[in-house]
């Protein structure tokens, strides 16, 4: 396993529980101290997935990620104390992947460090042998070889997991899955009883494909069962 790994935290007794326990899974492993830190090691490359503290000396999470998401599409993963749902929807609107909430157990940390890793190989495989070059339904096109989405003409910029969940909408069009269903299929873990994620990610890309997103064409809710993607 070659992954690399950059630990943006700047309690160092977390920081380094949370390398001892990477590296015994075969991560390289990487501690920036603080967010000026973290955003120049993020930005000189190398890295496959930046776990990233909230509350940071100087420059916080949200800087830090809104920064990297200009030139990084590799996972993000928001490690936060803080229970407030404003900052977990703050986090993944600026295009963090997933967020862990503090005290965790070092193991689930590395399940969901892999959980991710794989997603991202696997999106990277399937974009790569797809035969389909793009794939429209009404106005919303995506263009598979180049991540590209366009809604009746004009690109819309879309975060990684956001580009994930619409492909799998539009490849499977009309079917229902929960909100429990989804996380599982596209940040590639169980659910463990928080749905805001998913939530989350629906709105934005609801914002980005609708035309009227309190009355959406596209993605459509099924209440009591979940979302599906319409002709």
């Amino acid at each position: 396993m070659n992954e690399k790994i950059l630990i943006v935290e700047d309690d160092k007794a977390i920081a380094e529980i949370e390398r001892d326990y990477l590296e015994m899974d075969g991560f390289a492993v990487e501690i920036a101290p603080d967010g000026e830190t973290g955003l120049a090691r993020g930005e000189s490359g190398g890295f496959d997935l930046i776990l990233l503290d909230l509350m940071l000396p100087g420059m916080d999470g949200f800087a830090v990620c809104r920064a990297l998401r200009k030139t990084l599409t590799i996972p993000i993963l928001m490690v936060t104390a803080r229970q407030e749902d404003i900052d977990k929807i703050r986090g993944l609107g600026l295009g963090a992947d997933d967020y862990i909430e503090k005290p965790f157990s070092p193991s689930v940390l590395v399940a969901r460090v892999k959980a991710h890793l794989a997603m991202a190989a696997r999106l990277a495989q399937t974009a790569k042998a797809t035969k389909q070059a793009t794939i429209s339904i009404g106005g919303v096109c995506i263009h598979t070889d180049t991540h590209r989405v366009t809604v009746d003409g004009n690109e819309v910029e879309l975060k990684n997991k956001e580009y994930e969940l619409l492909l799998f909408l539009m490849e499977n069009v009309d079917i229902v899955f929960s909100r429990e269903t989804l996380y599982e299929k596209i940040w590639g873990m169980d659910a463990m009883g928080d749905n805001a994620t998913v939530v989350v990610h629906i709105n934005r890309l609801r914002e980005k494909i609708e035309a009227d997103p309190a009355k959406p064409r596209y993605i459509q809710t099924v209440w009591g069962a979940g979302y599906r993607f319409c002709v």
